[in-house]
Parts: C-alpha cells; sequence; structure tokens
C-alpha cells in the first residue's frame, strides 16, 4: 500500500481521551547560543537566555536584499542567509561583518545550523553548503534535484536536510557524501526534529513521519491530517504542529493518536509558524494575524493576540516572554503568561524570518534586508 492509500484508509484520525503530561521541562537553547532554526534539535523555540525589559537596537546591518532565513548564532557570530543567495558571518556584539560566502541565486527560508567548525545551509537551486566558520571558506557542496527551504539539523555526523524534491538526506557532515535519501510523495518543507535516533516531520505529503537518523528506514508514517508547512516541536513524546487545513494539532507518537485539535472559532486560516513549546504551553503565530497560546494538555487556547497582518515568523520564549515578527512591521514581545504586550520595536518592514536569541541578545532580519540586534 502506497502513502496515499494509507491516508485513504486510515482517514482524519479520531481524537483520544488523552491528556499530555509534560513531567519534564521542554529542551532549550543554552543561554550564550543559538545554533540553529528554533534553537535546538527538539526545536521548541525556547532560550535559557533573557532579553532586558525594553530591549534597545544595538546595531543594524544594511543586507540590501530581504531576510527570509532565520539567524543561528554560537561563539559571538550570527549566521544567516540572504535573498542575494549570501551566507553572513556577523559579530554579535558590533554588527560588523566577519564574512560573506556566495551560495547560489538566492537562500530563501532555509537557516543555517553551525556545528563542529561549520556552518550548513540550503539554497533555493537546491544545494547544501557547508562552510568553515573561521574564514567563510566553502568545505563542500551537495546538490539536491529541487529548491530547499528547509533548515539543516546536525546529529553526530550526519547533516539531515529536505528538499522540495521530496527527500529527507543524510549526508555526512565531514564530506558531504549522501548516506541515504528518504522518499515522501510531496515536498518536504519543514524542519526535521530530532529526539532519540529519530527524525520527525509532517509532511507536505499529509503523512506523520520518523525516520532513523543513521539508516534513514521509516520508523513511523501516520496522517498528518493535512498538508504541512510548519516544523514539529516535540516534548514527552508529543508533537505539536499547525496545518494548512487551520488546525493545531497534538500528536501521540506511541498511540499515533492526535490528542487534541485546536480550531479559532471564527477565523479559518492556516498556520505557517512552528510552534515554541515551554511551560505547558503551545504559542504559535497564524495567518489570521493571531499569536495564539494553547494549553499543551487540553488544546483549549490561554490566550490570544491580534497583531495587524498575518505571521509567518515563529516565537522564540525566553524568561517568561514571546518574541515574534509580523508582517505588519513589528517585532513583539508578550508576555508568556497574559498575552499581553510588553515591548515591540516599529521596524515598517515585514518580519517573517524567526527570531534568534543568545547571551541576551535577538536577532532578526527584514524583508527590506536590514538585519536587527535588539540587547
Amino acid at each position: 500500500m502506497n502513502r496515499r492509500d494509507f491516508l485513504g484508509a486510515c482517514g482524519a484520525l479520531a481524537l483520544v481521551p488523552r491528556v499530555v503530561a509534560q513531567s519534564r521541562p521542554a529542551p532549550m537553547a543554552p543561554a550564550d547560543a543559538w545554533p540553529q532554526f528554533r534553537g535546538s534539535p527538539s526545536l521548541t523555540g525556547v532560550s535559557a537566555t533573557t532579553i532586558a525589559p525594553a530591549p534597545k537596537l544595538a546595531w543594524a546591518w544594511e543586507g540590501g536584499e530581504a531576510f527570509d532565513s532565520s539567524a543561528a548564532i554560537v561563539d559571538g557570530v550570527v549566521y544567516v542567509g540572504t535573498a542575494t543567495g549570501e551566507l553572513i558571518a556577523v559579530g554579535l556584539a558590533d554588527g560588523k561583518l566577519r564574512w560573506r560566502y556566495q551560495a547560489g541565486e538566492s537562500i530563501g527560508e532555509s537557516s543555517p545550523a553551525v556545528v563542529g567548525g561549520r556552518v550548513f545551509i540550503g539554497d533555493l537551486l537546491g544545494v547544501v553548503h557547508a562552510v568553515g566558520i573561521a574564514d567563510g571558506k566553502p568545505q563542500w557542496t551537495f546538490k539536491t534535484q529541487s529548491e530547499i527551504k528547509s533548515s539543516p539539523v546536525v546529529v553526530g555526523d550526519t547533516v539531515l536536510m529536505g528538499s522540495y524534491d521530496g527527500r529527507l538526506y543524510g549526508i555526512h557532515a565531514a564530506t558531504g557524501k549522501q548516506q541515504w535519501a528518504y522518499a515522501t510523495e510531496n515536498y518536504v518543507h519543514g524542519t526535521p526534529c530530532i529526539v532519540g535516533s529519530a527524525a520527525h516531520f509532517a509532511g507536505c505529503d499529509e503523512v506523520f513521519h520518523a525516520v532513523d537518523v543513521k539508516t534513514g528506514r521509516e520508523q513511523l508514517a501516520t496522517s498528518a491530517t493535512a498538508y504541512t508547512g510548519a516544523s514539529v516541536a516535540m516534548v514527552d513524546g508529543v508533537a505539536y504542529f499547525g496545518t494548512f487545513d487551520n488546525q493545531v494539532l497534538a500528536l501521540d507518537l506511541k498511540s499515533r493518536k492526535v490528542l487534541w485539535r485546536y480550531e479559532h472559532p471564527d477565523r479559518k486560516f492556516p498556520f505557517y509558524s512552528s510552534a515554541a513549546v515551554v511551560d505547558g504551553l503551545v504559542v504559535l503565530g497564524g495567518r489570521d494575524r493571531m499569536v495564539h497560546a494553547l494549553d499543551a494538555k487540553s488544546g483549549k487556547a490561554r490566550w490570544t493576540y491580534m497583531t495587524r497582518a498575518r505571521i509567518d515568523s515563529s516565537p522564540a520564549v525566553a524568561a517568561g516572554r514571546v518574541y515574534v515578527g509580523s508582517n505588519d512591521g513589528r517585532l513583539y514581545a508578550l508576555d508568556l503568561a497574559s498575552g499581553k504586550v510588553v515591548w515591540e520595536h516599529d521596524e515598517g518592514a515585514a518580519l517573517t524570518a524567526s527570531p534568534a536569541l543568545a547571551s541576551g541578545r535577538l536577532v532578526i532580519g527584514s524583508t527590506e534586508g536590514r538585519l536587527l540586534c535588539f540587547a
């Protein structure tokens, strides 16, 4: 039975009367680093750092073209891709350019992963690049068959990268040689979430996949219920993600059952933003212009906050605050418990990239080509 027939056979998954017990704190990025998209391999979007109550603009690096890529921060250096196809390294403290590397014609939403002295990123020509962090010199490239919008995740000596050719690739981090390729029936847009020995992602083929990191063998394939562009966050064996069917799901991997679904009672819009999961809350933006904070046990809305335009940016959380950009041109800080705005910055250009948090600083790029650092 192929996956398309499989989906038809299983249909929409039934809800099960089980609550989510979050017995352990959600994994988070360390206070001094944000080494990949969403901060950590479990993609929870949480940092151990603390940002000032009313952060000031420390610097702005003028890139000239849009930043759809979200930044990574390691050892006091910011790494991010640009719409002109450059991977740049900028000092976190001073905003000064360290080096620039020309990748393809454009880098879209693929965001860098920085591990073991290398920066990894994909471009819209379908090429994965490995670049030395010391000098920005190329170490290897790997060509897929279509554009890349997924962000890399590194596990041991393997770089995991999704492509619009419908495959998730395992690539040797040191050599760039293909170790395996796992085929799906549509684009692999989301970034794989790593828990244990498996990479998890909800595909554009409407299937939730789990793949063995070392071998590329399928560990699980079950219905994701809908086309999914967002990346998955996982805590205690439960995957949280929004779909293009205007819903947010909590999927229990052990039972392969949907524990709950959330859908706003009035505003029916897709969820493209990836969720942050912390302190019993699932927080994400919607194309309905709202930030939604949901109870991780029940899926009930704790609070919502309405911005002035859709939200594709994925929220980052630190010290009880939610940081998220909106297409209304504003960067917001919301109180995690109440959803009240505690600070905002009006950039005047859409912020579709996601914030990166490290060392008391927040970094985000705008669609008008400014890379911003607040401290």
